[in-house]
């Protein structure tokens, strides 16, 4: 699949609740694997990454059109986001085209689950803090509907999972029902450095940009994927079980309506 030279727009970094945007075809092709996709030059679908799956939807002339490009996966590959599917109701044949304006809607509900299970788990860094685990660094998280959690380099006693566990809940549905609005911004590194408390990841250079989300008073950290906009969004959430192996712990949450 030959790749353009145009790098897609993340229109998703200027506003994450937005499901509907314009935007236009690049190219339409197959890929080795027979999948087809979709390049555009910009696009509000978020791509899988960061332990957040991808949106899902379609692309098409008009919300109307029966010609639809159904999104089945999304990834984002050196700049440029692939959107794969398949037509659906393609009744006169005719497929998108290269240069034409396309409306791209993306699944609400789908989105709004997977912004608050992402955020969810950028909420459970800030509670291991308030209960006294912040000396654990922080690993990659999973924040897909079928079983999140978040990992940490570091232990905690086998025999303190369980008060450490209904600590972690406790916190979390307190800074939840208190509610406070989320902050993103793309910042220098120095105001990166200081909107997260004065440390970074060691892939992000000095001199570079990043995005930075910041839950209220919460120090921030650099993530590229979707939030909802205030805590309270959350709704409630349940600490199911803590597992410590081989150096690293495992804090496993769930979502409660």
């Amino acid at each position: 699949m030959a790749e353009p030279a145009m790098k897609t727009n993340l229109a998703y970094f200027d506003d994450m609740w937005s499901f509907t945007s314009k935007a236009r075809v690049l190219s339409h092709s197959q890929g080795g694997d027979g999948r087809r996709a979709l390049i555009l030059d910009s696009t509000v679908f978020y791509p899988q990454g960061g332990g957040q799956p991808c949106d899902t939807g379609f692309i098409s002339r008009s919300e109307s059109d029966r010609t639809k490009f159904v999104v089945e996966d999304v990834r984002l590959k050196d700049g440029v986001v692939y959107h794969y599917g398949h037509y659906e109701e393609n009744l006169s044949g005719e497929e998108l085209e290269g240069g034409q304006e396309v409306w791209l809607f993306v699944d609400e509900q789908r989105r709004r689950l997977n912004s608050r299970l992402h955020t969810a788990g950028h909420l459970l860094d800030s509670c291991m803090r308030n209960v006294g685990l912040g000396h654990l660094e922080q690993g990659k998280g999973y924040h897909f509907p079928d079983g999140p959690y978040v990992e940490y380099k570091g232990t905690i006693p086998q025999n303190d999972w369980l008060r450490k566990q209904k600590e972690l809940e406790l916190n979390a549905n307190e800074l939840i029902s208190n509610g406070e609005k989320i902050y993103v911004a793309i910042a220098s590194y120095e105001e990166a450095l200081d909107l997260c408390g004065g440390g970074l990841p060691e892939y992000i250079s000095v001199g570079s940009t990043t995005r930075v989300v910041k839950l209220g008073d919460n120090p921030g950290c650099p993530c590229g994927g979707t939030h909802v906009a205030d805590i309270a969004e959350i709704r409630s959430m349940k600490v199911s079980k803590i597992r410590t192996k081989k150096g690293l712990t495992k804090v496993f949450y769930t979502l409660e309506d």
